[in-house]
């Protein structure tokens, strides 16, 4: 059979990403109350990295670890692919001694070739244009604090970047709403988001309009990786896109806040913010650990039903 790939959120369906949550709350479960459960034994994982990464690196070699399966990084720098060996034939051997590979890096298109010849599944962990371990891990987070996100509306306020046009494809695929602002010049490309139509998404020139109403107010940094040499530009372009307090208070009462991280407090996002109430960056960086266990066991083994960990003993830390 020809592997399964996750290299855009709209690879999955509607109903495979409801299993997939269902399963990132029972797999988290058993982590919170140390539960063993080590499906993935003698599987291993090949993490290749083109780009720098803290959340993608911890959560994919953590998340594998606690399945029961092994992680090999991997940077393109002590390589053969970073001496020019074509991503094809990188993908032809590393294929052939992993289970699956996860990938970090620049255009899609280098994802795209890699997998085209990949006999084990492929996962993205972040490319220019798409980022969808981030916002399945982000809708998890919203499904755990306030039910589903059917019907919903969630604000992107900033760049739309690979973590915008991926939210954008989510909607389309879980059947919500977007409401989009950025600043001139920096608007959403319907065919570089990979969209099927518009019908999910708004756009807004005034930020304050876009949160109006909104279950969730999300932003991202203003200067994606590679993107440094516009710094300066971006800094003025951007500087009235900052998610603050007026904005949230735009939003409904009950509307969350947040962020892909990391985060320039002062810049995207005020402190009042993301250090406040509403805030939910730090259960989101967590999710991504048990969104992608659940990711990884769902290519490698199918639709798992819930199974009884084995017990572990001795007191731990909470966490």
């Amino acid at each position: 059979m020809a592997p399964r790939h996750y290299l855009q959120f709209r690879d999955l369906s509607r109903l495979e990403y409801e299993h997939i949550f269902e399963r990132t709350g029972w797999i988290k479960a058993q982590f919170k109350a140390y539960k063993t459960y080590q499906p993935l034994a003698d599987r291993t994982l090949a993490m290749i990295f083109e780009k720098q990464s803290t959340r993608t690196r911890l959560s994919f070699e953590a998340g594998m670890h606690q399945l029961g399966g092994t992680a090999i990084y991997l940077n393109t720098r002590d390589t053969q692919l970073g001496r020019g060996e074509p991503v094809e034939d990188a993908a032809q051997v590393i294929s052939r001694m992993v289970d699956i590979v996860m990938i970090r890096t620049f255009e899609q298109d280098i994802i795209e070739r890699f997998a085209g010849h990949s006999r084990v599944p492929v996962i993205n962990g972040l490319t220019n244009e798409y980022h969808p371990c981030q916002i399945l891990a982000d809708i998890y987070t919203f499904i755990e604090h306030r039910g589903p996100i059917r019907g919903r509306t969630v604000a992107w306020i900033g760049d739309s970047n690979n973590v915008c046009n991926t939210w954008l494809q989510a909607a389309e695929v879980l059947d919500f709403n977007v409401h989009v602002s950025t600043p001139p010049g920096y608007e959403v490309e319907p065919e570089r988001a990979g969209l099927y139509g518009t019908g999910h998404f708004e756009e807004f020139s005034d930020p304050m309009q876009a949160a109006r109403g909104a279950d969730l107010v999300t932003t991202d940094v203003w200067t994606s990786m590679g993107f440094e040499a516009e710094n300066e530009e971006r800094q003025r372009d951007f500087e009235d896109w900052q998610v603050d307090a007026d904005m949230m208070r735009a939003a409904k009462k009950s509307a969350l806040f947040m962020h892909c991280l990391p985060a320039h407090r002062g810049e995207e996002v005020a402190a009042a913010v993301i250090d406040g109430a509403q805030s939910v960056v730090w259960e989101e960086a967590e999710n991504r650990l048990h969104a992608q266990k659940a990711l990884l066991e769902f290519l490698l083994l199918g639709a798992v039903e819930a199974r009884a960990p084995r017990r572990t003993t001795g007191k731990r830390v909470k966490r």
